[in-house]
């Protein structure tokens, strides 16, 4: 008797939450390779950010998400439509809170989106850096509203992370694979290399810079076999942030350019010659020119 073919299975998966509560490192670990940039600021993420889990029977796109929060400029309009977009034609949805702070916001959020008509989980990230005792008026908590499941989990460390997938294995049904089965990502070389450089930005400034920069790959060219040279501006909305990106005879932009280098070689896999301007551009995020420009307009 022969044997029944295993169906294959796929479906795109949203991740959303508030701002800052690991989002992108939980994509990284459901992807099994950096994806998206992390940082401790909140509002690291802008763009909608495709990941691509592939296994032999299935191919989950998972879709990292701006954190919910109130726009104060188009740019976080921008980032706010991303979300909705995102929960838009989903076969499932991971809602991930911080099972590590306390945020009046989060409880009316997690509400919100627990209405939305699909499967649906609930992540308590962070539990590596909570008591165990602590979880359980959490799960509590939201226990009335609706989820399939909630799941405590650190994607810090990765533990969890494998009951989360097999639950989301779980509820989707057969379909195409969407993209090519070695592909972890939708976005382009540059967009990564933009992003690895605002990532190192974000770690090395201090708090009100971060949100006021932009990275604009400009050219990349291949000067030999093992050599790429790469050409790119750092925007910023003011004269003084400028000299402050820049720093005391360069310092701090090498630091950035060095400290992004390093991550660009590794994915693409060949040495790199970083190149960086820093462009004051005030209110670009206001600025629908400029931020089609640097890839959030529409």
């Amino acid at each position: 008797m022969a044997e029944t073919a295993t169906p294959f299975k796929s479906g795109f998966v949203s991740l959303v939450g508030r701002p800052n509560v690991g989002k992108s490192t939980l994509l990284n670990a459901l992807v099994g390779e950096k994806v998206a940039i992390i940082s401790p600021k909140p509002q690291t993420t802008r763009n909608q950010i495709i990941g691509i889990h592939n296994g032999k029977h299935h191919q989950v796109v998972f879709v990292d998400t701006p954190g919910i929060h109130k726009p104060r400029t188009r740019l976080g309009e921008y980032m706010d439509k991303s979300v909705q977009d995102a929960l838009q034609a989903i076969d499932a949805m991971v809602v991930i809170a911080d099972a590590s702070r306390e945020d009046p916001q989060e409880r009316e959020t997690i509400r919100t989106l627990a209405q939305k008509q699909v499967p649906k989980f609930l992540v308590l990230n962070k539990i590596d850096l909570v008591h165990p005792q602590q979880l359980l008026p959490l799960i509590a908590l939201y226990q009335d509203d609706g989820f399939d499941a909630i799941l405590p989990l650190s994607a810090k460390t990765g533990d969890g992370v494998d009951i989360l997938m097999k639950h989301i294995l779980s509820c989707l049904k057969e379909g195409p694979r969407y993209y090519p089965e070695d592909q972890w990502t939708a976005q382009t070389e540059r967009q990564i290399i933009a992003e690895l450089i605002r990532e190192q930005a974000l770690y090395l400034l201090q708090e009100e810079i971060p949100h006021g920069i932009g990275i604009e790959v400009l050219s990349m060219k291949e000067q030999s076999p093992t050599l790429v040279e790469i050409f790119a501006d750092i925007y910023c909305e003011r004269a003084s942030h400028k000299g402050i990106i820049i720093g005391k005879q360069g310092s701090m932009l090498g630091q950035i350019g060095s400290r992004a280098r390093t991550q660009i070689e590794a994915l693409l896999g060949t040495q790199v010659m970083l190149r960086l301007w820093v462009k004051v551009r005030p209110d670009w995020r206001n600025s629908n020119n400029d931020l089609k420009t640097l890839g959030y307009g529409e």
